[in-house]
């Protein structure tokens, strides 16, 4: 675990209120690993920020990080600019568990809970399909990110883009047609659970990747607690920070 302030290399933000950075740090990177995330300090404030890691790369050393602004914390964090110094501890958490890039695998991102999984879909490339749902056009994140590692189609509730309508129902189309060995998916947690229940059908192999505030981000304090079932059907409460993000769906329980 790496505690310090890296360089900014590039700010962007792509559609309005969704910020993407680019931070030059090669001890970090050489560390983390897909569905990982960071911890961010935002100014002056006490509680740092979690955010998923979207992209690593081992060659220039830097991270790519896309979140949206949700609040006072990362509204601060993205008056960051090109040139500012981040603070950010990491990498924490448990990412994905990534087969052999041979393996077929499917992905599926709801809104922000997108960015985590590009790594993912660049590990398996043309063996992945990638599905991304978003309410409409207007909030259409990095799927030109995706469709150039991999088959994408790209769902929208309203129809503005894509195929309308929610990722289940092509979901269940690749759990046919393509028959992944394994299936990744980080959104809302009604989306999550849909796809836990698709995959239990048929059954293939899928993990989730939980979305939850957090305190320390370290497992020290209980703010980002969850309700996991083990093998032997006993419920019990996990950290998402220190246990997840990623969990086996099997394992998640949802209220």
């Amino acid at each position: 675990m790496i505690c310090r302030e890296f360089e900014i290399v590039s700010r962007q933000e792509p559609i309005p209120g969704v910020f993407d950075y680019k931070i030059h740090c090669p001890e970090l990177v050489a560390e983390a690993s897909p569905g990982q995330f960071v911890h961010i300090r935002c100014g002056e404030r006490s509680l740092r920020r979690p955010i998923s890691i979207c992209a690593l790369d081992r060659g220039t050393g830097e991270l790519r990080l896309v979140f949206e602004v949700r609040g006072e914390g990362t509204r601060e964090l993205s008056h960051l600019a090109a040139g500012d110094r981040m603070d950010i501890l990491g990498p924490l958490g448990h990412g994905f568990e990534l087969l052999d890039p041979g393996a077929r695998a499917v992905v599926v991102g709801g809104g922000i809970g997108t960015p985590p999984l590009l790594e993912v879909a660049r590990h398996y490339g043309e063996r992945c399909q990638a599905i991304l749902g978003f309410r409409s056009v207007k909030n259409v994140i990095l799927d030109q990110d995706f469709a150039s590692a991999c088959g994408t189609v790209v769902c929208t509730d309203d129809g503005s883009w894509g195929v309308r309508g929610t990722v289940l129902p092509a979901l269940e189309a690749a759990l046919q047609g393509f028959c992944p060995q394994i299936v990744y998916a980080c959104g809302p947690k009604p989306m999550l659970k849909g796809i836990q229940e698709l995959c239990a059908r048929y059954p293939v192999r899928c993990q989730l990747s939980l979305e939850e505030r957090m305190g320390c981000g370290v497992g020290a304090c209980l703010v980002c607690a969850c309700k996991t079932r083990a093998e032997d059907g006993q419920e019990n409460y996990a950290h998402v920070c220190k246990d997840g993000p990623v969990f086996e769906a099997q394992s998640v329980v949802f209220e």
